[in-house]
């Protein structure tokens, strides 16, 4: 992301992000593929949602859709883990199997560039604010927000509008 200018930046494929292996991987790599960004923590109440997006990845990977998982400690500290103790958690308990990045801001002016762009792109209730951990954005084949979701909204609810999105060639 060229001079830190968000107004230019209009797909996921504008955005880098580290891996939670320390990898830095270009977004663009999900060109034409649905995906579904969200804060994750491995200390919340909505920590078990690990298991239904796992599921979500499963039962849609080979029709073009990913999970993205950005651990944020934001919220009551509960991503306190390095990224190690993180994947660990996630694999040993929740068998997470999509691609897990290294923890992030979503808010405050730390924010992850990514994050700042979904905020602005698709502002919630009360704001452009993430609230709380497993808000979740789904972002189309063309690249472009579809729609957020509350970190209350349990991730088979947005199976439907996952097949919807998979449905839609790439612009």
């Amino acid at each position: 992301m060229a001079g830190g200018r968000l107004a230019a930046v209009t797909t996921l494929a504008d955005f880098t992000a580290r891996a939670i292996d320390g990898t830095d991987v270009d977004l663009a790599s999900y060109d034409g593929s649905v995906v579904l960004v969200v804060n994750t923590a491995s200390q919340c109440g909505f920590t078990p949602q690990y298991e239904g997006l796992q599921q979500l990845h499963e039962d849609h990977a080979a029709s073009g859709f990913t999970v993205l998982g950005f651990p944020c400690d934001q919220f009551g500290g509960q991503e306190p883990g390095s990224d190690e103790e993180i994947a660990g958690f996630c694999e040993r308990t929740f068998g997470v199997g999509f691609p897990m990045f290294s923890k992030v801001d979503v808010n405050g002016p730390g924010a992850h560039p990514l994050f700042r762009w979904l905020r602005s792109a698709r502002g919630g209730l009360l704001g452009d604010r993430v609230r709380w951990n497993f808000t979740k954005f789904l972002v189309g084949r063309d690249g472009r927000v579809i729609a957020r979701y509350a970190p209350t909204t349990k991730p088979a609810k947005i199976a439907a509008d996952i097949e919807r999105a998979l449905a839609q060639a790439a612009a």
